[in-house]
Order: C-alpha cells, then structure tokens, then sequence
C-alpha cells in the first residue's frame, strides 16, 4: 500500500517538476495538480498496457525507444481528459508531452533504483 502512494507523490513531483522545467506545461494550482496526479495513474493503469499491446511491434522495432512516444501519449491523453473536466492541467503540443513524461519517467526509474537499492539483493529461497 505504501508503494502505491509512494508512486503518486513520485508522479506528482514529477508532473510539478515538468511543469516548471517545459514551458508548453501548465498546472494552475495543487488541487489540479492532486487531480492531474490521480488521473494520470488511471490512464497509465488503464490504457497504458493496451498501448504497448498494439505497438510491441514499434517498441522491438525501435529498441524500445517508442516507449517514449507511449509515455508521451499517456500524458497528453492525460491532459486532455483534465480539460475536458474543466482541471488546471495543461500540455500544450507533443514536444512538450514527450520532455515531460521524460521528466516523469527520469524521476520514477531514480525513486524505483534507489528502493531497489535499499531492499538490498533477494535472499535465497524468498520471492524475487
């Protein structure tokens, strides 16, 4: 369970730090930012698989580089449903999308190594 609202505040730094590092990527104030967060994490549970799904073709092809296009969609996808729902989260043109789900990925893999790390390597005999 804590692993679940770890990964939120990842994303939510994550989404802030974008905000604030891209320029074409606006969050208006912390409740569209808590929103933005929330949503993000049901597109990523819930359309994510389905797109790597439909393009594993482009993700071998590219040596997982597509990837990166994936992420990007997620978030523009992301910001889309925010503003059909009238929230204060922006991503204005696809460059945009792909710099800030680098952030957000960048940031997610850091905090995902540095528990990894601190776990320590998987005893014998226990769940890997």
């Amino acid at each position: 369970m804590w692993e679940l609202a770890l990964r939120l505040v990842v994303n939510a730094v994550g989404l802030w730090l974008a905000a604030v590092l891209v320029p074409g990527i606006q969050i208006d104030d912390v409740p569209s930012l808590v929103a933005a967060t929330a949503l993000f994490a049901l597109v990523n549970t819930l359309v994510r698989p389905l797109a790597f799904l439909a393009s594993a073709c482009f993700i071998v092809l590219t040596f997982g580089l597509f990837i990166v296009v994936i992420n990007a969609l997620m978030l523009a996808l992301t910001a889309w449903i925010a503003g059909q729902l009238g929230l204060g989260f922006r991503v204005d043109g696809f460059a945009s999308a792909v710099f800030g789900a680098l952030i957000v990925a960048l940031l997610s893999l850091f905090v995902s190594s540095v528990l990894r790390w601190r776990r320590g390597p998987p005893q014998a005999g226990g769940p890997a």
